[in-house]
């Protein structure tokens, strides 16, 4: 048990010459206190779920509150207990958070999505040729991984891919741990009015996308959004959308350089790589922030209503007590579907199945078009993102030939 005076803080670092595990303490904790107080940079001191069964059944507990999101505990200068904004499908709770998820949940059914493959392999075939046909090295973050998802987010929402310097500036804002309170408000103030400004024009005169068909099937229902709720969940989508995806793509891409010897696996089973690919880096790297809204136990430990709690999905997702050798990278995994790299419960990620295809499709055609890819400059030169919501590389300069 975690002394008052050994209170650990976060978020700690990863292990020395380990950019794909998550840290250390993480290990400890779950052999010697897998609910533990930890310190948080957003003013409150939460417990830390750091095993397997206990995060799943956290996540599982409709008696936790999601109203804070999944990164105020990592955002010096937030506050803890201001009201969920309407319309959000990651912080609202209950009918409230039902009645969004509904609203969205069909736009990423599995036999939805499939109708987008085609879509999705044109994009990931165009961007390789573009960057076969540029002399020397590229960064594959800017010229392959971030493209790919934006323009399915944008022409999934009906967003102008033009206008995407405009959104991913204000979205690394939005995910930096390091930004303060008045930089996180301006970007948020200027993508919500950016958005506000494009969903009017949807109001008036739909088209053939996702939020035109939420607005009408909302109407439909008796009972349609208001703008501030379609501007925050149009926001939620568009951030989450490509900021998760973008990422897992590079980060995936590196970890394949590392294991050069799988890479015929990822192209005869992709569905079976992307999952254990999910599992072992697992992105979003400060866990998802729940409040106990009454008294309950989480594995031995009592939480008290008012508490605090942090899922740790990557350590989670590395509890040898559920997945043997789980540091290893293992394409031959069985049952690696198990992971809970996007949450577990009623807040699960509505958009993973579009987030498998994707990953599928661009790695197995990156890998198949370029079987000779390789950095470009030395792997310890490599930078990664540890003051983000989300983990991955800032840039990843690769060459071939």
């Amino acid at each position: 048990m975690t002394a008052e005076a050994e209170i650990p803080a976060l978020p700690t670092g990863r292990p020395n010459g380990c950019p794909f595990d998550p840290p250390e303490l993480y290990t400890r904790l779950r052999e010697d206190d897998p609910v533990a107080k930890v310190r948080c940079p957003g003013g409150m001191d939460a417990w830390l779920v750091t095993r397997y069964g206990d995060v799943r059944a956290l996540l599982a507990d409709r008696s936790m509150s999601s109203r804070g999101g999944a990164s105020v505990h990592v955002n010096a200068g937030g506050d803890p207990n201001e009201e969920p904004p309407p319309g959000s499908i990651i912080q609202l709770d209950g009918e409230a958070h039902s009645r969004v998820r509904r609203l969205v949940v069909a736009e990423f059914t599995v036999r939805r999505v499939e109708t987008m493959r085609a879509y999705v392999q044109r994009l990931v075939e165009d961007h390789i040729d573009a960057m076969l046909a540029k002399d020397g090295p590229v960064d594959l973050v800017e010229d392959f991984a971030l493209p790919i998802p934006s323009l399915v987010i944008c022409e999934l929402l009906g967003v102008p891919y033009a206008d995407r310097g405009r959104f991913q500036t204000q979205s690394t804002v939005l995910v930096s741990t390091d930004m303060t309170l008045e930089e996180g408000q301006r970007a948020f103030g200027e993508l919500a009015g950016y958005l506000g400004t494009l969903f009017e024009g949807k109001v008036r005169d739909p088209q053939d996308d996702l939020i035109s068909r939420i607005i009408a099937r909302a109407e439909a229902a008796g009972d349609p959004l208001t703008m501030p709720e379609l501007i925050i969940l149009g926001l939620s989508l568009l951030v989450a959308g490509h900021e998760t995806t973008a990422n897992m793509i590079a980060l995936s891409t590196l970890a394949l350089l590392d294991h050069p010897e799988e890479r015929d696996t990822v192209l005869a089973e992709p569905e079976n790589a992307i999952e254990e690919l999910l599992r072992y880096l697992s992105v979003v790297q400060f866990g998802v922030l729940r409040y106990a809204t009454e008294d309950v136990r989480v594995g031995d430990r009592a939480v008290k209503a008012g508490e605090w709690l942090v899922a740790a999905l990557n350590s989670a997702n590395r509890d040898e007590a559920q997945f043997t050798a789980a540091d290893k990278l293992d394409f031959h995994r069985e049952a690696p579907r198990k992971h809970i790299a996007f949450g577990f419960g009623t807040h699960q990620c509505v958009g993973q199945q579009l987030a498998r295809v994707e990953l599928q499709e661009a790695l197995t055609r990156l890998f198949r078009r370029i079987p000779d890819l390789r950095l470009a400059v030395p792997r310890e030169s490599v930078r990664y993102k540890d003051n983000t919501l989300v983990y991955g590389v800032r840039e990843l300069p690769i060459t071939w030939g």
